[in-house]
């Protein structure tokens, strides 16, 4: 496939502005355009933009049901209650379990965590969990990224007598669940300043809430603010507003003085010595954190976060790292299946939507590999499969961007025995003998509602610069936009008629298969490093072929990100090259 390259246009109103910001900031037009499509639009903004300030964090008591959350938890704790802080086995659950329980035990011993199995219970709050806290004495649960469609669920743990806190950040439903407390700022009552909390913020946000009904101060509750920080980052929820600070912080954090499970998992990640960014969270931290919830159990990650004990976690690191080599040879195996499958058997031309089923593919895995389908095929994709001992079949789904995978499920949900997630991602049950009438009413859905525009794949240009642009202080209030995430991303750049410098572009790899360019512009000028690897965007291009092109003097267009390469002790810039066309 052809990427379109989408360059952002500014409206007059926007350029004027950006003009007007420019000379307030005494930056380039360039730096004040990226900011304007950002929504940065004058100064004072712009300042807590690149300064985040925990000052700048939002009431807690602001979020719909806290004080009543903090209220019935303020009782528990008076009264030596047994709590239960309940949480899903991926990081953004895993985290969030352990911020709350890691924080609550400094103040009761009447406290215990439990983390559904994914393959007997699934997703969400379970009956199996539910039973356990019966079974043990429990008087309070508090739910962290799960909970709000547990209708049934909490209703079943009334009649128990045992209250729920539920802290989610997914859609509800029309219905909320009859808890003391439903903390979720995707509620439509709920007008608190964020929407785009993590399950790990939410929890975060009602121990912030907590401590300050306590007279405990904030700085008690920031030490677990790098667990914020990865679980933002993996959930792949918006870096912008008080996501931006708690990551901006989280990071800081993570990179000074991180909890003993996350250095180890740094350690084991190479990631020693070198300040992560989110890139390293999405890549390399939070894989391993979601490897133990996907091959064995996520309470292993949970000891992992809370423990202080060095030979521990030294240990579970080294389980993790494992489990992680595990999870990519059966991603690597499932996704040539299921992509085998689909090129062999389906018309995948004729299809704007993708629903696989295979009974024998891990449970555990499907999520990815529907993320590899969607990036593959330019499609939603459904992959499903058996759960074990169960009868029920299920799985994930992802999207592509602009299409709402959620109302497109949400549509099927008379087949479904339960669905949840968000605009791109979610996860769904159905018995067997709904999977045909699923998979043809999600098509036809997907059909009918899908733009042709979002089944092509593109790339979203920020704006067109020349290599002369590429200057230090550029450079040096470029890194300053980090963090970056969805609502910040990267900025990525265009550059036009630009030719081989002095005949120093070459092939590199191991097979050749990737392009080590060194690029002027047509004058010869502003010389400068990039690098184009045969992979993603550009996986179908013969790199042999741009090499001939330019080393005859031919012109090339790129679109790239602007980075730092740092070798052998000495950093310079490189352009990371996403694209290439021949002019």
């Amino acid at each position: 496939m052809i990427n379109n390259w989408i360059i952002n246009r500014l409206t007059d109103k926007q350029e004027d502005i950006k003009k007007k910001l420019a000379a307030e900031l005494d930056v380039s037009m360039i730096i004040s355009e990226l900011l304007v499509t950002r929504g940065i639009t004058d100064f004072d903004k712009a300042k807590s933009f690149f300064r985040p300030s925990l000052d700048e964090m939002h009431d807690p008591f602001l979020i719909k049901d806290m004080s009543l959350a903090v209220d019935r938890l303020n009782n528990a704790m008076r009264q030596n209650e047994k709590i239960l802080v309940y949480g899903d086995y991926d990081v953004d659950g895993t985290t969030a379990v352990s911020l709350v329980y890691g924080f609550l035990r400094q103040y009761t011993s009447c406290l215990g965590y439990y983390i559904p199995d994914r393959y007997s219970e699934g997703y969400g709050v379970s009956a199996k969990g539910v039973e356990f806290a019966k079974e043990n004495g429990y008087q309070l649960i508090i739910a962290l990224d799960c909970g709000i469609k547990a209708n049934d669920r909490v209703e079943k743990a009334s009649e128990y007598g045992i209250d729920f806190i539920i802290c989610d950040h997914h859609t509800p439903d029309a219905e909320l669940p009859k808890a003391v407390a439903v903390l979720d700022s995707q509620r439509e009552d709920c007008h608190y300043p964020y929407q785009h909390l993590s399950g790990c913020g939410m929890g975060f946000k009602l121990m912030q809430a907590f401590a300050e009904s306590n007279g405990i101060h904030v700085d008690k509750v920031l030490c677990f603010i790098d667990l914020v920080a990865v679980s933002i980052a993996s959930d792949v929820v918006p870096v912008t507003g008080e996501n931006r600070i708690l990551t901006y912080h989280g990071l800081q954090k993570l990179n000074k003085n991180p909890c003993l499970g996350l250095q180890g998992i740094k350690e084991v990640s190479g990631l020693l010595g070198k300040d992560a960014d989110i890139s390293d969270v999405i890549f390399k931290i939070g894989p391993r954190i979601n490897a133990s919830g996907r091959m064995r159990t996520g309470n292993e990650v949970v000891e992992l976060l809370t423990t202080a004990n060095a030979d521990v976690a030294r240990a579970k690191c080294a389980n993790l790292d494992d489990y992680n080599t595990e999870r990519k040879d059966i991603d690597k195996t499932t996704t040539d299946e299921a992509k085998q499958v689909l090129y062999s058997s389906l018309k995948i031309d004729d299809k704007k939507g993708i629903v696989i089923y295979n009974p024998q593919w891990n449970k555990g895995i499907v999520g990815i590999v529907a993320s590899r389908l969607t990036e593959e095929f330019h499609r939603p994709a459904v992959v499903l499969t058996n759960t074990p001992n169960s009868g029920i079949i299920s799985g994930s789904a992802r999207s592509v961007h602009g299409f709402d995978l959620y109302s497109a499920i949400d549509n099927c949900r008379d087949l479904l025995t339960n669905f949840g997630g968000h605009i791109y991602a979610a996860g769904l049950s159905l018995l067997p003998e709904n999977l045909e009438l699923f998979k043809e009413k999600f098509e036809k859905y997907v059909e009918k509602t899908i733009l042709p525009e979002q089944l092509e794949p593109h790339i979203e240009v920020d704006t067109v610069i020349t290599l002369a642009d590429i200057t230090p202080k550029f450079i040096r209030i470029l890194k300053q936009f980090n963090p970056f995430g969805p609502g910040n991303t990267k900025p990525v750049f265009c550059s036009c008629k630009l030719v081989d410098f002095d005949a120093k572009s070459r092939l590199i790899g191991k097979d050749n298969t990737h392009l080590k360019l060194v690029l002027s512009d047509i004058d010869g000028n502003n010389c400068i490093n990039g690098v184009a690897f045969h992979s993603g965007e550009m996986r179908n291009y013969d790199m042999a072929n741009i090499l001939t092109h330019i080393r005859a003097g031919g012109r090339i267009d790129i679109c790239y990100t602007v980075e730092e390469n740092t070798f052998n002790g000495q950093t310079d810039i490189q352009l990371m090259v996403k694209d290439i066309r021949i002019v």
